[in-house]
């Protein structure tokens, strides 16, 4: 008889093994990013190691999510891995191939033919320098594209969750027999349709899945090269200085996400509402920053840390935290949740504003709601 006990503890202490492993590659990178005089990237990329040291911690003592979810993450993680394990063979394989027939008389013409996605990447990846001290506008719009990931969760959130949740355990019973040999019997799944506490772990499970599959192809594009990344070659390497020999952004706002729904899961911040105003003020109000000003920007800044902002990037900013600190938490809070963006997006600092912002935004408005009492919202 299988002890599906013994087999549920084994699946969370391999999750929470997930994230120590990450905490020590993460001061690796860190340390060797600070080493090559990226203090920026380092101390970001320490600082996210932090964070995984205290997932690793919480996870092992209360737990993210309920068995078989957490047989699914760590499922999803071994996929994850070899999925990437899969892409370097294919182009460590592929760059032999290049440099035998390049060795063979290979000549430039045959270069400008190649018609070969995989190949031209490798080629541009390989010969030129992938880092840029800036990106072109459009691949600035793609990327901030990626912060719309604080709208999703809120979709998600709202109703999202609550049909995957009731699909899947509509699936599970008509496939029975294979869920009882593959994750215990039927009975006990922790969920039951509508139930709310499958939503609050769906976006968990969400969240963790989303840092797996980033964060694994990251590392390898900081240990092996950017060729060599999964995540790099589907964003068209939109890569910049300070993620050389560091961490990317979506891995820091990745982060940030994770433990400020940690604190809501813990009840820290109790009002689901205080942890949206936060990562969406986070998301959004940096992307209207970044755009608005290299777009419109005439009134530039030089900061401490030789970062170049924009009085029209910082209005736009600061406006776009109001708004949604004032639809979500309503005109007080709304007030903390811009302070605190100005504070942590615009004062010098050698830490990255992605995981500063969805971090300290959720917790400034929570702090602010304790010590105000006033009711959260329009209430």
């Amino acid at each position: 008889m299988v002890d599906w006990v013994f087999i549920e503890s084994l699946y969370n202490t391999t999750l929470s093994l997930f994230f120590f492993v990450l905490m020590s590659l993460m001061y690796y990178i860190g340390v060797k990013g600070y080493r090559a005089k990226n203090r920026y990237g380092g101390i970001s990329s320490i600082l996210c190691g932090i964070c995984f040291l205290i997932f690793g911690y919480y996870n092992s003592v209360i737990g993210f999510i309920t068995f078989p979810w957490t047989g699914f993450i760590v499922w999803w993680i071994g996929l994850i891995l070899l999925i990437n394990l899969i892409f370097t063979t294919i182009i460590r394989k592929d760059i032999k191939k290049m440099r035998q027939e390049e060795k063979n008389g290979g000549g430039i013409e045959e270069i400008i033919r190649e018609k070969s996605v995989l190949r031209r990447y490798i080629r541009r990846m390989t010969r030129e320098n992938p880092y840029r001290d800036e990106i072109p506008f459009r691949m600035e719009i793609i990327r901030k594209s990626f912060h719309l990931s604080g709208f999703l969760l809120l979709v998600a959130y709202y109703g999202v969750a609550s049909l995957v949740n009731d699909g899947i355990i509509g699936m599970i019973h008509q496939i029975e027999p294979a869920y009882n040999f593959l994750w215990g019997d039927l009975s006990t799944y922790p969920f039951s349709i509508g139930e709310f506490r499958a939503v609050v772990e769906i976006i968990m499970f969400a969240l963790i899945a989303a840092l797996a599959f980033a964060i694994i192809s990251d590392i390898i594009r900081i240990v092996w090269g950017p060729e060599y990344s999964v995540f790099n070659f589907l964003t068209k390497s939109m890569l910049r200085n300070k993620e050389k020999n560091a961490a990317g952004p979506q891995i820091y706002i990745m982060t940030g996400f994770i433990f400020s729904y940690m604190l809501y899961m813990a009840k820290i911040i109790p009002d689901i509402r205080v942890y949206f105003a936060g990562i969406l003020i986070a998301c959004l109000s940096d992307a209207s920053a970044a755009l608005i000003g290299r777009r419109f920007g005439k009134h530039k800044i030089t900061m401490r840390n030789n970062d170049v902002k924009s009085i029209e990037g910082f209005v736009a900013g600061v406006t776009v935290a109001y708004i949604i600190g004032l639809v979500l938490v309503g005109p007080v809070y709304a007030i903390m949740g811009a302070i605190v963006f100005f504070l942590t997006d615009y004062l010098p600092s050698l830490t990255a504003d992605n995981i500063l912002n969805p971090i300290f935004i959720p917790i400034g408005i929570q702090l602010m709601v304790v010590l105000v009492g006033l009711p959260v919202g329009w209430n």
